[in-house]
């Protein structure tokens, strides 16, 4: 079933007022709500013969299989699974508890070599790698839409663009570690695999259309083929407003209180942001607290937080202020790479001017080809050349330095040649 009017025809598909013949599907364009998966909400799968039955019956199946994870994001620590769902043609749709079932590896080696569709993939593809679905072949819905042009690209959208479906979207910001999973929790989860093997479909033609299909592919091959990613260096350093943090003392205060945090945080189970604000650790890196009566008077140290918890709090402040200078962070410690763009017309202004041509001849680009500018080719990789550009800079030195910054065979061709005229004009 991969056309949007079979699709909406089809009598098993439940929409509000039972499915829609030909005839009533709305004239005037509207979307068709669909609010109930074709096979009613399955059930939640959390026993080990449960699963083993999901299992046989999805390598059973034929075709692509449609992945999707829910997190807790902003409730739970890290960003685990608590939910996945899957749907294939010949098994159905299912919806497993990765806390009941927290080894899925078996699963993902039944669907070795399917390809996978999901939506948005990179967001998935780190918890389910947690519980051991990787896979070998996928297809990012989102992705595709962005190099085909569409301008909306998230699910909802997608599915109403190109299917001419509603899909109800109010519980994706739930706590989805909630147990057990209230119903309307469990629908939404399971129509969001409802159509998408559908969408792909529809967009594999699409992409075929524009000439870009094998600009997908490449894309696609790329993400599932992505190591994971290492540990962010220095993570404190990202705290929201960070920005005001100027000296090398207050930013100790951020460091020591964004650890503790994390620590309480790890321990409890909860979102850091639960335990304390980034907000709050800004004000008292500011402030530098000389004890926790002064702490207390601060924005977010309010009085709903208990003495033990101010303690907690000032003696990471007060470790910071003892730290000898030495020990004190760096402020903006540079990542490997080119320096910020404002900064190189005083740095080097040969490299600014490099910049500012490659940069045009890449947007102009993008808009003839009707995708986003950081799809063509990412922002960084066109510093960095420019920065440090290959000398002599011709097709073949720009083509090896964009294949080892990890751009793909279809961006190398295509953007090669302008980055060579823009090096070759500012030489």
């Amino acid at each position: 079933m991969t056309d949007a009017q079979d699709t909406a025809s089809d009598t098993a598909l439940r929409t509000t007022g039972g499915a829609p013949s030909d005839d009533d599907v709305p004239a005037d364009g509207l979307p068709i709500p669909l609010l109930e998966p074709r096979e009613g909400i399955p059930p939640v799968v959390a026993t080990e013969d449960a699963l083993a039955e999901v299992i046989a019956a999805f390598a059973a199946g034929r075709g692509p299989v449609a992945v999707d994870a829910e997190r807790a994001s902003g409730y739970r620590y890290g960003q685990r699974a608590y939910l996945v769902q899957l749907r294939r043609e010949g098994a159905g749709s299912a919806l497993i508890d990765p806390v009941g079932c927290p080894d899925l590896s078996a699963l993902g080696d039944a669907l070795a070599g399917t390809e996978w569709i999901l939506h948005a993939a990179t967001q998935d593809l780190p918890c389910l790698r947690d519980i051991g679905m990787v896979p070998t072949r996928l297809f990012d819905t989102e992705l595709a839409g962005r190099l085909a042009g569409f301008p909306r690209v998230g699910l909802g959208a997608m599915v109403e663009t190109v299917l001419g479906y509603a899909l109800e979207k109010g519980h994706s910001a739930v706590d989805w570690s909630t147990r057990p999973l209230p119903e309307p929790w469990l629908r939404y989860a399971a129509l969001d695999v409802e159509l998408l093997v559908d969408l792909r479909d529809e967009l594999e033609k699409e992409l075929d259309r524009q000439g870009k299909l094998e600009w997908a592919l490449q894309e696609f091959d790329a993400i599932a083929s992505a190591p994971p990613a290492p540990p962010r260096k220095d993570p404190w350093r990202r705290t929201s407003g960070m920005h005001k943090v100027r000296r090398r003392r207050q930013m100790a205060v951020v460091r020591e209180l964004w650890t503790a945090r994390d620590k309480v945080a790890q321990r409890r189970d909860v979102s850091p942001g639960k335990v304390l604000s980034d907000a709050a650790i800004i004000e008292a890196a500011l402030a530098l607290p000389p004890n926790v009566g002064a702490l207390s008077a601060l924005p977010g140290f309010g009085q709903r937080m208990g003495r033990r918890q101010l303690e907690q709090w000032q003696a990471a402040v007060d470790r910071a202020k003892a730290l000898p200078d030495a020990e004190l962070p760096q402020p903006g410690q540079q990542v490997a790479g080119p320096p910020p763009p404002r900064a190189w017309a005083d740095k080097d202004p040969a490299a600014a001017a490099r910049l500012s041509a490659a940069r045009a001849a890449v947007s102009a680009l993008a808009e003839e080809l009707n995708l986003p500018q950081e799809n063509l080719i990412t922002p960084d990789t066109v510093r960095r050349v420019c920065w440090e550009p290959p000398s002599p800079a011709t097709p073949e030195t720009v083509a090896a330095a964009l294949s080892g910054y990890g751009a793909r065979p279809w961006q190398v061709g295509l953007v090669t040649p302008l980055l060579t005229r823009a090096l070759a004009a500012q030489a």
